[in-house]
């Protein structure tokens, strides 16, 4: 088993100790470096990615902002060299908080921590039947192709989408109603004039609201009696 990894800090030493030390570990394969936060995103929303370097101090938004961003992480280890993060860096339960300079046998100690929590992990639901996919236009050149099963929510952002999945997040030009009607009425159900869902991703409903993921979702005035029967039956 290979981890795809990549590294978000903006100190070049830094970046190239970890690039240094995974190059001593058959396991973990480096896949990508970014100086910020920012720029990982786009990579982020078409990759898929098991392990991720993360630092705390960075230009534009710092790690544990961005961190929060993200609704579906990577297992996340922070190189830091400021010890008084710690704390909050569990509270977002990553996986391990390294201090800079880095010992080989502490990173040594994480990256292992990393490898048996991908080895125990349960796998991401099997895709269903070939054709159970839709492609959707990422930008002008680029058609990105997503099985219906990992859509955890479609959100509206004006005359665009952001389709969350179990790995991913997409941005698509296009308005929430018209991509709603191109998915199953059976498995996607919209709650809200921001937000479809798929049905069979919900974990629990309290009171206006739905959870999806650990993350809660408002159901609209409008939507509620239809989304609780439709849920509840």
């Amino acid at each position: 088993m290979s981890l795809k990894c990549i590294i978000i800090d903006d100190e070049p030493l830094a970046v190239n100790v970890i690039k240094n030390f995974l190059g001593k570990i058959k396991d973990l394969e480096l896949v990508k470096t970014f100086n910020n936060a920012v720029d990982s995103l786009e990579f982020l929303q078409t990759h898929t990615v098991d392990l991720l370097f993360l630092d705390i101090n960075m230009p534009m938004i710092d790690g544990f902002s961005f961190l929060q961003s993200l609704p579906y992480k990577p297992l996340v280890i922070i190189t830091t060299a400021h010890e008084e993060y710690a704390v909050q860096s569990y509270e977002l339960e990553v996986l391990d908080y390294l201090l800079k300079p880095i010992p080989f046998p502490r990173f040594l100690r994480a990256v292992n921590k990393a490898l048996y929590s991908k080895s125990t992990m349960p796998a991401l639901p099997e895709k269903t039947a070939e054709t159970d996919y839709l492609f959707v236009k990422i930008d002008k050149k680029r058609m990105n192709k997503i099985y219906l099963n990992e859509i955890l929510i479609v959100e509206s952002l004006k005359d665009y989408i952001k389709i969350v999945t179990f790995t991913s997040k997409y941005i698509v030009h296009q308005t929430l109603s018209s991509f709603t009607d191109s998915l199953p009425a059976e498995r996607f159900l919209r709650i809200h004039r921001s937000y479809t869902i798929s049905k069979n991703k919900v974990d629990a409903i309290e009171g206006n609201c739905v959870e999806i993921a650990g993350l809660k979702y408002t159901i609209g005035r409008s939507y509620i009696n239809e989304v609780k029967e439709s849920l509840l039956q």
